[in-house]
């Protein structure tokens, strides 16, 4: 078992094309002994955003502070603290912060084919 609080984690900028304001921490992930599944912390500045993209791999997202706005393709959805998202395989998606305070979220995806995005 590990257990570390995520501010002992290094932030590091989001480094996807188009992405704005966007920094991640790779709570828990293969080099844990994680086989299966990794655990990522975003963090969107106030105007931050994820580009719109797709991968062949769900992901489950946990929203922990602020509020914006997700897109399915071009469809919009108000987000907010609590709120959970289900992002299928291969669906066009994108993450913005339209709040004035920094939007955090938690992001499950499978390790298998190292995803990165």
């Amino acid at each position: 078992m590990k257990v570390r609080n995520h501010e002992a984690i290094t932030q590091t900028p989001v480094e996807m094309e188009g992405a704005v304001g966007a920094k991640v921490r790779w709570l828990i992930g293969e080099d844990d002994g994680a086989p299966n599944f990794a655990m990522r912390m975003f963090e969107l500045e106030p105007g931050g955003e994820t580009p719109k993209h797709n991968h062949p791999y769900e992901h489950e997202v946990y929203v922990l502070e602020g509020n914006g706005r997700v897109y399915e393709g071009e469809t919009e959805h108000s987000i907010a603290a609590g709120d959970c998202i289900y992002v299928v395989s291969d669906e066009v998606h994108q993450f913005r912060n339209t709040g004035d305070a920094p939007m955090k979220f938690l992001c499950m995806v499978p390790i298998m084919n190292k995803c990165t995005d």
